[in-house]
């Protein structure tokens, strides 16, 4: 039956060509975002995995500036401990010589002050950002080291703490006196304990340094995993959408000419009336 109030071809074509159309301006989309789920109406469960990836991210990188600030610290208060090491080492020579007694003494605790006295200095500037590991104001370091999601979706912080070595109440720099060789005979025993204090000291710094360097590292990867990870679930194929671009350019060609053809089906009522 033809009729011209109802033309059921051009229906059929017109919702074909609307959806050619939708899957196009998807399509486009695709390619202007760089994106296959780039909202939550393209697929709600893929947003909302990759948003708390997202999420995580950015928590990671606000981890990575805290462990880089607690590395900086550490580092600088280990710097601090070897100097020092190499001053009591110093120290050590000239204690050694005070035993002597054919020795100027006096000069000898003169030079024996100085190296005191740099080493106090050292304690006070080994500091970053107004921490110090060295003194006793400074306190111990706690240090943002992670973010953990358990199964239910909870996040909890980790966290390293550098205990301070308090070089300032650890090195009593007044039991070394050279004034006279019997002084310096009994300064070597406290010599060999501010050297023994200070070693132990810069090793227990550097091994925190190591820690914090490599949880710096590990962080890392896992950010770049996570990102990779996020690009799996939401970027769009772009060979593939390229492909397709060009497959629905051609249906959308084809959808017109249909639907034109299907318009013009009612003319042919017209020879009926010839």
């Amino acid at each position: 039956m033809s009729s011209i109030l109802t033309n059921n071809s051009a229906m059929v074509a017109l919702q074909t060509l609307k959806s050619i159309n939708g899957n196009l301006a998807k399509t486009q989309d695709m390619i202007s975002t760089g994106k296959e789920i780039a909202t939550a109406k393209d697929n709600s469960a893929i947003w909302a995995i990759s948003k708390v990836m997202e999420s995580d991210v950015k928590g990671f990188s606000a981890v990575s500036e805290s462990l880089s600030l607690g590395e900086s610290t550490v580092a600088i208060a280990n710097a601090g401990a070897e100097q020092i090491t190499n001053l009591l080492n110093e120290m050590k020579e000239k204690v050694v010589a005070a035993t002597g007694e054919n020795v100027d003494h006096a000069k000898i605790t003169a030079d024996v002050d100085e190296l005191k006295n740099q080493i106090t200095s050292i304690i006070s500037a080994s500091q970053f950002n107004g921490a110090n590991l060295l003194n006793t104001a400074g306190g111990d370091v706690t240090v943002l080291s992670s973010l953990d999601r358990d199964a239910a979706g909870a996040v909890t912080a980790q966290n390293i703490t550098v205990a301070s070595v308090d070089f300032e109440a650890g090195l009593d720099l007044t039991t070394i006196d050279v004034s006279s060789s019997t002084a310096a005979d009994t300064s070597l025993a406290a010599m060999e304990t501010l050297i023994q204090t200070a070693i132990d000291g810069a090793a227990t710094l550097g091994a925190s340094a190591k820690r914090i360097s490599d949880q710096n590292e590990f962080v890392g990867k896992v950010t770049d995993a996570m990102k990779s990870g996020i690009g799996a679930l939401v970027d769009a194929d772009m060979e593939e959408a390229s492909a397709r671009l060009q497959a629905l350019q051609v249906q959308q060609q084809l959808g017109v000419q249909s639907l034109s053809i299907a318009n013009q089906a009612p003319q042919s009522i017209l020879s009926l009336f010839r």
